[in-house]
């Protein structure tokens, strides 16, 4: 299949993206560079300089919103996707009228009780929507322990599901980038066979 076959197969989708962090900004760009239609992100945080050494931002937004910020990158390469920015703290009341219409959501928080909460969310209130999450990203090496997982029909879970963040083990962009790309993948590998 030629790549503009699949821009535009991917251009009909709608995919959700809750967090702008480090997957969330990361996965968008796969995303958008692929040709999905429409974006729907999700996030209620400011660019800080910490941030800079795994999320896709730049030094010069520091300050702004994540999801302004992101919608901006993505415009500046060229992509048609239609980015949703949503500048919101998710709960179980607005997550599905965000995610209405999404064909898959993407978890992309840093917070463990997050994204049990999406997760719950979902399942219960979004029957039939997969969702993609991220556990374990933290640190560095160890890809041969990165991968993904299909729990059942509609969760899916990429990283290696042990390395938590610490002090000691701070998220750096490869794994972070590679867990990111992986979710952006399978999202393209589910929504090319619709």
């Amino acid at each position: 299949m030629k790549f503009s076959e699949i821009k535009s197969h991917l251009a009909k989708f709608r995919v959700g993206i809750a967090g702008a962090g480090g997957l969330g900004s990361n996965c968008a760009m796969a995303l958008a560079r692929s040709g999905i239609g429409t974006l729907v992100i999700s996030d209620f945080d400011l660019i800080v300089e910490a941030n800079l050494n795994r999320q896709f931002y730049f030094a010069n937004q520091i300050g702004m919103k994540k999801t302004l910020a992101l919608k901006e990158n993505i415009e500046r390469t060229g992509s048609a996707t239609r980015v949703i920015a949503n500048q919101i703290e998710l709960n179980p009341d607005n997550i599905p009228l965000i995610f209405s219409g999404c064909e898959v959501i993407v978890e992309a928080f840093d917070m463990a009780d997050m994204k049990e909460m999406l997760i719950e969310t979902v399942l219960i209130r979004m029957p039939g929507i997969p969702l993609i999450i991220g556990s374990g990203m933290a640190g560095w090496g160890k890809n041969e322990y990165i991968k993904c997982r299909k729990i059942d029909d509609q969760l899916f879970v990429c990283g290696d599901e042990t390395t938590e963040v610490s002090e000691d083990l701070p998220p750096m962009a490869p794994r972070v980038g590679i867990v990111a790309n992986m979710q952006a993948n399978l999202v393209i590998e589910i929504l090319m066979k619709k």
